[in-house]
């Protein structure tokens, strides 16, 4: 009787935990706190954005393209002439 009454209990206090919790989160003060929160990281954004420094693109012309040569041609094995091949 005693161990029915103690996994009653748990249960009901993981039901009210989870009720409360959900509450909350769901509740209006809630929703208007993170939605203050979002527009001061917003603010906060800007405001940092505006002081940045630019700097100046210096990576102009840094890749050089070639030709492809025909000196580097690789050359294509079959896996059972290696095999046979002992050369």
């Amino acid at each position: 009787m005693i161990k029915e009454l103690k996994y009653l209990f748990y249960i009901l206090v993981i039901f009210l935990i989870f009720f409360l919790t959900l509450r909350y989160y769901f509740s209006d003060v809630n929703v208007k706190n993170s939605y203050r929160s979002f527009k001061q990281i917003d603010e906060i954004i800007i405001k940092h954005s505006e002081n940045l420094i630019l700097l100046n693109d210096n990576t102009s012309e840094i890749v050089e393209y070639t030709e492809l040569s025909d000196d580097n041609v690789k050359k294509n094995y079959n896996f059972w002439k290696l095999i046979t091949n002992n050369d």
